[in-house]
């Protein structure tokens, strides 16, 4: 039976916790936007020295996709220590940092070994210290087996011949950083709320993830720091959606009118995009 504290793998939803948390070392003064892959990974290829923290986060980095260089015998999960080794064996970018936006799971992925580099701490632990804990968020967890547990768990499934079928992990379901967090609806309430105070973050910067970005030739895509963007009507919307093995999520969020939906499913058809600007409009026409 699911409930408002079942918990769902988030998949990409998790990119504005990560972001957020580059934003808090950078509050702190232990990263800036400007700091390079080999300002932080001395041993990173010569490529990284021109992609900042800044271009994963906006996904102008153009790092390549890490589901390209799976091995075809590839039987074990990836982690993102994985990812970072991966990029680290290869010696070029799909275009220079800066030059477009390229959706990228991998730039995320590096961004969570970014965290544990300069914090010394697992990515799920800091999650769990510096977000989950102050907001109490307590049964939300970015999920390491071996390590900690998902409480009241949903499974993923897909359909298949009219028929819900389990499909709940693949060989990258376990990296944290693009998408390993798992939340529910009440939880993710108390995250949505903080996003309105100062308490973990000042409001400059948090205003500053949720703004679009440009490109080095002046090109502005709807995307900030773990936010895509659209206008709906005249409102401008913050959001994100997460799909993956088994699950198909998505925050939607009109602050103007401190609107949120927050649809979590455990099953990966429909079109989560579709269903909360149908049930916003239905909202805002009232």
């Amino acid at each position: 039976k699911i409930t408002n504290e079942t918990n769902f793998r988030l998949a990409s939803v998790t990119k504005q916790f990560t972001a957020f948390s580059i934003l808090m070392l950078i509050n702190e003064g232990k990263l800036s936007f400007e700091t390079t892959l080999t300002e932080i990974f001395p041993k990173f290829p010569f490529y990284g020295k021109n992609i900042t923290v800044k271009n994963l986060l906006e996904h102008t980095s153009g790092i390549v996709d890490y589901e390209s260089l799976i091995p075809e015998n590839q039987k074990d999960q990836l982690h993102d220590k994985d990812v970072l080794n991966m990029m680290m064996q290869i010696d070029s970018t799909y275009f220079s940092p800066g030059e477009k936006h390229q959706y990228s799971n991998s730039g995320y992925a590096v961004l969570a070994m970014i965290i544990e580099k300069i914090t010394g701490n697992p990515y799920h632990v800091f999650l769990k210290e510096r977000i989950f804990d102050p907001l109490k968020m307590e049964t939300s967890v970015a999920f390491v087996k071996g390590e900690n547990l998902v409480k009241n768990r949903a499974f993923g499934y897909k359909l298949e011949n009219n028929e819900a079928v389990f499909a709940d992990q693949n060989l990258t379901s376990a990296v944290l950083g693009d998408g390993g967090i798992y939340s529910n609806v009440y939880d993710m309430l108390k995250w949505e709320s903080s996003l309105y105070n100062e308490k973990l973050l000042p409001k400059n910067l948090i205003d500053e993830s949720q703004l679009r970005k440009t490109t080095t030739s002046g090109e502005t895509f709807d995307y900030g720091y773990g936010w895509r963007l659209e206008k709906l009507d005249d409102y401008e919307v913050v959001y994100h959606t997460g799909s993956s093995t088994g699950f198909r999520n998505i925050i939607y969020r009109i602050p103007s009118e401190r609107l949120v939906i927050i649809f979590l499913s455990n099953r990966d058809e429909g079109d989560t995009l579709v269903l909360a600007r149908e049930l916003a409009e239905l909202y805002l026409s009232n």
